[in-house]
């Protein structure tokens, strides 16, 4: 009995590690801008194992809500990390071949650089799709997009609740857990919009690109997954909230500097009709 044990615990550790070496060969061929970069792998005795990815400075999103760190985050700086993490997730999903969906989408896993760009880690509970047409969103005749059926993995609070109920596993799921992020990541709270903005948002906002956002992160959240939108177009919509964002705080600038030189010239007018008033010196 002993010996049985023995082999098959033997065998349980030989599965396991040939599904870590298969999945770390897939990760070490992962190489995205938004993606955190894989450096190592330690497996001492087949239990003690860890990965070992690039060091971030600035922590991750989650430390920079609602004036958790010494650093808030403009409404600038919120979308543009929130485009990078969509980028990211589009590139796992249609990038990469075979495709994976992360599973674990969340603002602990959106790591930072010292320049506040955002990257995409802890593939830890990644599904790894077995073929392209596995994965491919054709609608099929029940209305369910394709998929694979898996054990529900993820965290609460981000964890799309038509993955845990029927174990459909696709990536709309990621979507869904973007879309979580991008809600909290306006207004500091997931799923709380009745306070649109988040009140520590650095410099103010612009009230037409946040609801904008809102938009995008509800139709991300919604709850049957054939109408959440792909990552290719949220990733898209928001760029042209920042494009709008940027050329709106372009115009204000330009108006800001036109009415200083105004004033600027009414002053020098008003000084030298001082000069040409005054009594002339004898």
């Amino acid at each position: 009995m002993k010996w049985q044990l023995r082999w098959s615990l033997h065998h349980l550790y030989k599965a396991i590690d040939n599904f870590r070496q298969r999945h770390l060969k897939l990760l070490l061929t992962v190489h995205h801008k938004n993606l955190t970069t894989l450096i190592g792998y330690c497996n001492e005795d087949q239990i003690n194992t860890g990965l070992i990815y690039e060091y971030m400075a600035m922590g991750n999103l989650r430390t920079h809500h609602s004036g958790s760190s010494t650093k808030v985050l403009s409404w600038e700086d919120r979308l543009r990390i929130a485009i990078y993490t969509a980028q990211g997730l589009e590139y796992l999903h249609n990038g990469c071949k075979p495709p994976i969906v992360h599973r674990d989408v969340k603002s602990t896993n959106i790591l930072l650089t010292e320049k506040f760009q955002a990257e995409l880690g802890d593939f830890g509970l990644s599904r790894i799709f077995p073929n392209e047409s596995s994965f491919e969103l054709s609608t099929s005749l029940l209305g369910i997009p394709a998929g694979v059926s898996t054990s529900v993995a993820g965290t609460p609070g981000y964890l799309d609740p038509e993955y845990y109920e029927s174990n459909w596993l696709n990536e709309k799921s990621d979507v869904h857990s973007f879309g979580v992020v991008l809600l909290k990541t306006i207004t500091g709270q997931p799923g709380n919009i009745t306070s649109i903005n988040d009140p520590w948002i650095e410099g103010g906002f612009d009230a037409n690109t946040v609801w904008k956002a809102v938009e995008m992160a509800m139709a991300c959240v919604s709850p049957n997954s054939n109408d959440r939108p792909t990552l290719s177009r949220v990733a898209m919509e928001l760029k042209d909230c920042l494009t709008e964002l940027r050329t709106r705080t372009k115009d204000v600038v330009s108006v800001s500097d036109e009415a200083q030189s105004k004033d600027y010239s009414v002053e020098m007018i008003s000084k030298s009709m001082i000069t040409q008033l005054g009594p002339e010196a004898r």
